[in-house]
């Protein structure tokens, strides 16, 4: 699975990679997660299997849904970003793969 979090710089993405990296290695499943600036979405978005932006960027929700009209692309819930909760976020993404 191949998941990548777009926010405004790709920085403040990166603590929640590192939480959801920690929470897929404790169920023991594998995923490749990234962190990159929405303005870089076109790069990284063909090899990911889900989408997800950082609240910051939720504007640009639409752009990317056209850009990726048959991968699963969401906003991250605002207060699962702000306490960095990787395990909830992660649990997002797979149920946007699983529908």
């Amino acid at each position: 699975m191949n998941i990548l979090l777009v926010c405004a710089a790709g920085m403040s993405t990166s603590l929640l990679v590192n939480r959801m990296n920690e929470a897929a290695k404790k169920e023991g499943i594998d995923v490749h997660i990234e962190a990159h600036p929405v303005s870089s979405v076109a790069s990284f978005g063909d090899a990911a299997d889900v989408i997800l932006l950082g609240p910051q960027v939720r504007f640009e929700l639409k752009n990317v849904v056209k850009m990726y009209p048959d991968k699963p692309v969401e906003v991250i819930n605002m207060q699962d970003y702000g306490m960095m909760n990787g395990q909830k976020v992660l649990d997002r993404a797979k149920a946007l793969l699983n529908k």
